[in-house]
């Protein structure tokens, strides 16, 4: 079966997560019986609330997963230099709230496609040099609700330049930016 150009950039911020936690280099146990490698987003919380993860412990540790892996597979275009300091926010938030009143994307990291508008220290540039340094004059509806929710928004994934509106004549996943992506996934 082959998926579209469309419908696999619409996977990209989900598979990101999933390439780098499914490929890891570091161990994968924090504690006895927790392991990153096979974590859901409920385990991740579960993780949380046992105080056996934190927000930042999470997001350092996908951090130095892009750190290696993103030479080879391209698949991250920039991370967000205020991750740390949004994981700290959350892990705080976690330790003066009751566990009901927070979502379950609290304190999770989540990569956003570069087309995707954050107003903040993040490019968006769908890719191009042309638009690198440009201002959005505000966050994408999607990214308003990820930062209400909670989520720590960890970088920008590669997409298809201008998300292959560019040229029909280019390979799936290339922008100037990052060069060719490398993005290995399985769907059903």
């Amino acid at each position: 079966m082959v998926m579209d150009s469309t419908l696999a950039c619409s996977f990209i911020q989900f598979l990101i997560l999933v390439t780098f936690s499914s490929m890891l280099l570091l161990p994968t146990t924090l504690a006895s019986e927790f392991s990153i490698k096979e974590a859901t987003v409920q385990d991740l919380q579960l993780a949380f609330q046992r105080n056996q993860l934190t927000s930042r412990q999470l997001v350092e540790f996908y951090l130095n997963q892009i750190k290696i892996q993103n030479p080879v597979l391209k698949g991250v275009l920039e991370v967000n230099p205020d991750a740390l300091a949004q994981a700290d926010k959350a892990d705080q938030e976690r330790r003066e709230k009751t566990p009901s009143s927070l979502s379950r994307l609290h304190g999770i990291p989540i990569l956003v496609k570069d087309n995707t508008a954050t107003k903040d220290r993040l490019n968006t540039t769908a890719g191009s040099f042309a638009l690198l340094g440009s201002v959005v004059s505000r966050d994408a509806g999607v990214v308003t609700k990820l930062r209400k929710a909670g989520a720590v928004i960890l970088g920008k994934a590669t997409l298809s330049e201008w998300s292959h509106y560019r040229s029909s004549k280019v390979p799936g996943g290339w922008n100037a930016r990052g060069g060719q992506g490398k993005v290995i996934f399985y769907y059903f």
